[in-house]
């Protein structure tokens, strides 16, 4: 809960946070934003991650001081995890021997924390970094401005996902008036990709399909692919969105080969399909309209079966049986 965070916060003063591997806009943005609001409250706050961070978020305030480790090196009063599903998806050995604070906005994670404050109505973890920097009587600096800025305007698709909220909005114009420009930030997020991105990209979208319907599409990533282009984890930051920009298509699958047989699967929806039920279908999670999940197996049948999920999902909600 807030409360306990505060009063955490209030009474001690050694703080690391971290936030999942291959970090997106959101966990880093707020892990940031977070580390900025203890350091201005005279706290001791490190970010510490298993992974670098992708190019186009390496602008943020205190991004080139974020510590990349493998595991906890020394004792701190308590480890905020952010946006996290569960302890492992830090890839942190140690962080089951800290005091954890579990900082999500997924209703469908795990409360593996001494401490869990979970708000499946913020529009992104960075919004709860706002809402606790205002409980805790803290200043919203440029510096906690910027991080918590980007961590939404990612989350929330540049403020056209269904996630964005009067709420949100009016926490974006608070940031801006602390200083934020908004330009610069969508500049440094939308318009800084190396060219191994649009290579990916091209190769990525050759694979899309639909289904009789044309509601569902869905699209692959291969390891040759990811190789070929020469791009990174991240690189392939908003693929599963480019489908959803045709009016027909309601839902997207998108399944990146990590290694042989294991595959990580994004889904993403329009409106009332919500991807999260079949995304915990397959041991999964997330949002209504955007969760993911991960696959062992061969290929082309679990395509199937996880595709056959939405199209059937899609099916009930146009017939009147989604509820």
């Amino acid at each position: 809960m807030l409360s306990q965070v505060v009063e955490l916060i209030e009474n001690k003063q050694n703080f690391a946070v971290t936030t999942h591997v291959r970090p997106d806009g959101d966990g880093i943005g707020s892990s940031l934003g977070l580390c900025w609001l203890l350091r201005s409250l005279g706290k001791n706050a490190e970010v510490i991650l298993s992974d670098g961070i992708p190019l186009s978020y390496r602008q943020l305030p205190g991004a080139d001081e974020i510590r990349q480790i493998s595991e906890i090196d020394k004792q701190y009063d308590a480890v905020f995890v952010m946006e996290c599903s569960d302890i492992e998806r830090p890839r942190i050995k140690g962080l089951e021997n800290q005091f954890v604070v579990n900082i999500d906005h997924h209703a469908t994670g795990e409360h593996f924390g001494t401490i869990n404050w979970v708000d499946a109505t913020a529009s992104a973890v960075g919004e709860m970094i706002y809402n606790l920097c205002k409980a805790i009587g803290g200043r919203i600096t440029k510096e906690i401005a910027e991080c918590v800025y980007l961590a939404l305007v990612t989350d929330t698709g540049s403020f056209h996902f269904p996630n964005t909220t009067e709420r949100t909005l009016k926490v974006a114009s608070e940031l801006i008036k602390a200083g934020v420009k908004p330009a610069d930030i969508s500049q440094a997020v939308y318009n800084s990709y190396p060219w191994s991105r649009i290579e990916l990209m091209r190769q990525v979208l050759a694979t899309v399909k639909r289904d009789a319907s044309g509601k569902v599409a869905w699209m692959r990533q291969t390891l040759e692919m990811k190789e070929s282009s020469g791009a990174v984890d991240g690189d392939n930051s908003g693929f599963v969105n480019i489908p959803l920009a045709a009016k027909e298509v309601e839902a997207v699958v998108y399944m990146r080969e990590v290694e042989p047989n294991f595959f990580r699967v994004s889904l993403r929806s329009k409106d009332g399909i919500n991807v999260a039920r079949v995304a915990e279908k397959f041991g999964g999670g997330g949002h209504k309209n955007a969760a993911g999940c991960r696959a062992i197996g061969d290929w082309d049948a679990k395509e199937h079966e996880i595709v056959a999920a939405v199209i059937e999902m899609v099916g009930n909600e146009r017939d009147g049986k989604g509820n």
